[in-house]
């Protein structure tokens, strides 16, 4: 599957940009759009109207598309007139970047994966419907509850831009550090505590001739995630907050100073699988599968993306990073968390409340069920994995994400140009070519060319 978080940059980016400055010229600022319409009843409370067809847009990675398949085939049943137009696709963006700038886009799109639309171009450019309506409307499962009251916490909020809900995230998606509990249990490992202990575990498995760590190396974004996880330990929520809204110097933050320091020690000391630097994602995570190296990070869709290489009892699970000074602001328990698998209705749909109608029915328990089920992945729906027999990775991502002390950083989707200064960065950094000091320089500065850019959005927590 393509790499879940990489941004869309380029062709795409600029034409959508282009798109933006002439946004209202064909009517596109208004973000509830036209479209066919029917009655609002208790059985179809949306007011879809009963024979508009509906077109659908997946992305097919390594989630699947069975769950989203199951949707489908619910509006179907509910909706008997109407036909569907379902698409499971890749490179969302280059399919579907036409028809955003044309007006001609589907009535609902799962904007995921590599070459995915960039998201804060087509915020700026009103192309996005509100999804007000559907939050609000009655549950599937439970007409006493509203849709935004099935949802885990968080999840709408990142979906908010400019205090309207514009986008809906449907995997509940955590990010740390990944080992096989069987390895572990025949060589006498512990998973280490502190950063220390994991550069004294590494220097033991070295020694035993086992690599300690391999990393994607041809997405450093893959690395950037235990380095500022380490980072927000150390300086806690204001830290995560500070590089978000692009405060002076909050690279070169003592916690940030730290956090580049430790990873960099992975390096300089050999801990790193050889040629892990040029090795794409499935290369890396094959090799981890494959026991030549002890430790990879990842986030949480990582068993399903592994599920048909990976040997029965390897017993992946994933670990919360260690902590990083003994001092940290947040305990040893906090993890990285956010919600993924982007689903959006366009303003321009044609039949955008069949849009806001497949979503209520996605978000139903059943189908949400099926999701953890077959993709190994925490869906945001409250109670979703209530009475299931977990996996061992699934089970240790859902024990993660009953810690009270969640963050998560926001810039990557907001500011495409600093992820990119940042990966950049961290790529030269672990392939020995850059020092701590040469990385909070670089990644300094990218922020703060954004934050001198006029073109740029800014936006605040």
């Amino acid at each position: 599957m393509s790499t879940r978080r990489t941004l869309l940059a380029g062709a795409s980016a600029l034409a959508l940009t282009a798109c933006a400055t002439n946004a209202g010229k064909s009517g596109d600022g208004d973000s509830n759009g036209g479209g066919r319409k029917g009655a609002a009843t208790n059985e179809n409370p949306l007011g879809v109207a009963s024979d508009a067809p509906l077109e659908v847009v997946i992305f097919k990675g390594g989630y699947g598309d069975q769950y989203a398949q199951q949707a489908r085939d619910g509006y179907r049943q509910r909706h008997a007139k109407a036909t569907i137009d379902y698409k499971a696709i890749q490179r969302v963006g280059e399919v579907l970047q036409p028809r955003f700038i044309s007006d001609s886009p589907p009535d609902v799109v799962d904007n995921t994966g590599a070459g995915r639309l960039d998201l804060a171009t087509l915020v700026t450019s009103n192309k996005l419907r509100d999804l007000g309506e559907l939050l609000d409307a009655p549950s599937l499962d439970d007409p006493t509850v509203k849709v935004r009251d099935t949802l885990l916490p968080g999840v709408v909020d990142e979906g908010t831009y400019d205090g309207k809900p514009l986008v809906l995230n449907y995997a509940s998606v955590l990010w740390g550090i990944w080992y096989s509990k069987s390895l572990f249990a025949q060589r006498g490992w512990t998973y280490p505590k502190t950063w220390a202990d994991m550069l004294t575990l590494c220097g033991e498995m070295k020694k035993a001739g086992v690599a300690p760590w391999t990393w994607q190396g041809k997405y450093p974004e893959y690395m950037n995630d235990p380095l500022i996880s380490l980072a927000a330990k150390a300086g806690g929520q204001d830290l995560v907050k500070s590089v978000d809204n692009l405060e002076p110097n909050a690279w070169k933050s003592p916690a940030m100073t730290a956090a580049v320091t430790a990873v960099h020690e992975l390096v300089a000391r050999g801990y790193v699988m050889t040629g892990s630097e040029g090795l794409s994602h499935t290369e890396a995570q094959n090799a981890w599968s494959k026991g030549q190296a002890a430790f990879i990070p990842c986030g949480s869709w990582l068993e399903s993306e592994q599920e048909q290489v990976t040997t029965p009892g390897f017993d992946m699970v994933m670990a919360t990073v260690p902590e990083l000074t003994g001092s940290d602001k947040l305990p040893a328990g906090a993890v990285m968390s956010a919600s993924s698998e982007s689903f959006l209705v366009p303003a321009r749909a044609k039949n955008g409340q069949g849009g806001l109608e497949y979503l209520r029915i996605l978000l139903s328990r059943d189908i949400a069920k099926g999701f953890a089920q077959n993709s190994k992945a925490l869906p945001v729906v409250k109670g979703a994995t209530d009475g299931l027999t977990l996996s061992s990775g699934l089970s240790s991502v859902a024990g993660a994400a009953k810690s009270r002390d969640l963050f998560g950083y926001r810039f990557r989707t907001w500011y495409p140009a600093l992820a990119k200064g940042l990966d950049d960065a961290t790529g030269e950094l672990m392939a020995g070519r850059a020092t701590p000091a040469q990385w909070a320089d670089r990644v300094q500065k990218a922020a703060d060319d954004v934050a001198k850019d006029s073109s740029v959005t800014r936006r605040k927590r």
